[in-house]
């Protein structure tokens, strides 16, 4: 009889959010993102609070770095961090219009992720730490292939299309490989980790996964907040 490999943590992460990611696969954010029908002022939104998000996603990462099990784990959340707070923050601001009106504020999904991200790398284990950045990597590295693709034919007929350029940065190699090695990182906290702590790791996934659905498709559809 031929062995069956062992499924991978991972794996089995991916498909417990199997509706979620389709849910992703299907906003109508993202279709137009890619086929360039996106309308500009959904665009500047989307780019605003990605680059709220990143300062707070930068500060996750440095904590978890910190908490490392070894220098090799701990070196890559703390690149990864300074990636997300130097480089592709500022990517982002190069792409926004200058604001009047000041700063902006966090949207509800947006502080609501960052706050979630940060409190489990601050308060959690290592491993639902670990579990709860990895969507950010791996939705971005999946959805950013079809994306890409499509930003190149709108590219073709239109060289300067205010952000299909941008979008076809998604499918860059290094970012492919940092998805890659994020994902290795969260399966080897998984093989040294309890029943009970694989349970909570995929929690923190699960949880994290909705973010990236709600932040995608708050650009388009904003949920203000109430009034003060």
């Amino acid at each position: 009889m031929t062995a069956v490999p062992d499924t991978r943590f991972t794996d089995d992460l991916w498909l417990q959010t199997k509706a979620l990611r389709e849910q992703i696969d299907e906003l109508d954010f993202l279709r137009r993102l890619g086929d360039g029908t996106l309308p500009l002022d959904a665009f500047h939104t989307y780019i605003e609070q990605d680059g709220l998000y990143l300062e707070g996603y930068a500060k996750a990462l440095a904590l978890l770095a910190s908490r490392a099990p070894d220098a090799e784990s701990g070196a890559f959340w703390a690149t990864s961090s300074a990636t997300a707070a130097v480089v592709e923050k500022s990517l982002h601001t190069s792409l926004l219009p200058e604001r009047p009106d000041g700063p902006s504020a966090h949207s509800q999904s947006c502080l609501g992720y960052v706050s979630f991200l940060i409190a489990a790398a601050a308060t959690e284990s290592y491993g639902v730490a670990a579990a709860a950045v990895l969507p950010c990597f791996w939705i971005y590295a999946e959805v950013g292939r079809d994306l890409a693709a499509s930003a190149q034919d709108v590219l073709a007929s239109d060289p300067n299309h205010p952000y299909a350029r941008w979008v076809t940065t998604y499918d860059a190699e290094e970012f492919q490989e940092s998805a890659r090695r994020a994902r290795e990182l969260v399966d080897a906290a998984a093989e040294s980790a309890t029943g009970g702590e694989r349970a909570k790791m995929a929690g923190a996934f699960v949880v994290a996964m909705r973010y990236e659905l709600l932040f995608w498709d708050t650009a388009l559809h904003p949920q203000p907040w109430p009034a003060s």
